[in-house]
């Protein structure tokens, strides 16, 4: 699910500003070295059983990311690492304490994100305690997956490996799409063109491997994912309204607390739907802030509009990518009024 990636990183981001340089160039360096062909650690005497039918899936995924989704076929995502620990970077994320509007870093090359990305967990902790420290709401999320963007050739890293076969091909195919179409400073486009090429390429490929059961399964949730980011994106809709209101600190910090209480307790009515699923129950078990709903507004806003563009070249890839790279050239106003509006798509002849 995209919550559990929460905004895959990005690192060319942090590769290329200031005192953040040092530990994300390291970090690179570090991923560069110790990488390896995939054949070469399948190969290995020493790789168990387990690894090297992981790996052997994922070597048939990204023969058909290419062959099939017309993705980059290049040497991103042919190398495997172990980075020895629980997730490969750590994103911080953060509003104004009455704003749902995230904070913006800018970098060369990458442009503008609404996140920062760190190696180390401690790292981003310090820099979100000292966000925190300047009124701000931060939050902070492990990334257990990589890209950066085509620039370097990404491996499969080691915190992917426990995934489902269907989570490891669509973050497989989500992290590809971002080297189809890039626009300069708009998250929410690049993430949410990605999870559309994710969404219809997963289901392309559990149809064609036939894996019938996986692909119910990943459908229902799916469902139940867009069921958890509807309550989120909800909860931001009332929190922009009630911070437009400019009401007294006091009354404001209360209504607040309020609208995350309210989510809970209607997660907890979802949950009832659903049977006692509770795949999200770790998310809400920790104070919430404004921050904690920027990946979810960053990643599923405009995915509506790029299904509808999708649909209209008859869920022809070619065409599809070729009109996203054109959006992704364009003004930001005209990317937001073509995929990103709740107004019906509009496609240029």
């Amino acid at each position: 699910m995209r919550l559990v990636r929460a905004c895959v990183a990005v690192a060319l981001s942090a590769l290329l500003s200031g005192c953040y340089l040092l530990q994300a160039a390291q970090g690179q360096l570090s991923l560069a070295a110790n990488r390896q062909p995939i054949p070469k650690v399948m190969a290995a005497p020493g790789t168990s059983d387990a690894l090297r039918m992981r790996l052997d899936y994922v070597l048939k995924v990204r023969e058909f990311a290419s062959a099939e989704l017309g993705l980059p076929d290049n040497g991103s995502y042919r190398s495997y690492v172990d980075v020895g620990r629980p997730f490969v970077l750590w994103n911080v994320f953060a509003t104004q304490e009455f704003s749902v509007e995230p904070k913006r870093w800018c970098f060369p090359i990458a442009g503008c994100v609404v996140y920062r990305g760190y190696f180390h967990q401690s790292a981003a902790e310090r820099y979100a305690r000292r966000l925190r420290s300047k009124d701000y709401d931060a939050a902070t999320g492990g990334v257990p997956a990589y890209s950066t963007l085509g620039h370097f050739d990404d491996p499969v890293v080691s915190t992917m490996m426990p995934w489902g076969d269907a989570q490891l091909a669509a973050t497989i195919f989500h992290e590809l799409a971002h080297q189809v179409a890039y626009a300069k400073d708009d998250s929410a486009f690049n993430e949410a063109f990605a999870s559309t090429v994710e969404d219809v390429g997963i289901e392309r490929w559990l149809m064609q491997s036939g894996q019938g059961q996986e692909l119910a399964a990943w459908q229902a949730q799916e469902r139940r994912a867009a069921q958890f980011h509807a309550l989120l994106l909800a909860t931001r809709d009332r929190l922009r309204a009630l911070y437009a209101t400019h009401l007294p600190h006091a009354q404001m910090y209360y209504r607040k607390q309020q609208e995350f209480g309210r989510l809970k307790y209607e997660y907890s009515l979802l949950k009832a739907e659903w049977h006692g699923y509770r795949g999200y129950d770790r998310w809400f078990d920790r104070p919430l802030n404004n921050a904690d709903l920027v990946p979810t507004a960053t990643y599923e806003t405009c995915v509506p509009g790029f299904k509808r563009l999708l649909d209209s070249v008859g869920g022809d890839l070619p065409q599809f990518y070729a009109k996203v790279k054109e959006l992704a050239e364009s003004s930001r106003a005209e990317r937001r009024e073509k995929v990103c509006s709740e107004k019906e798509l509009g496609v240029r002849g």
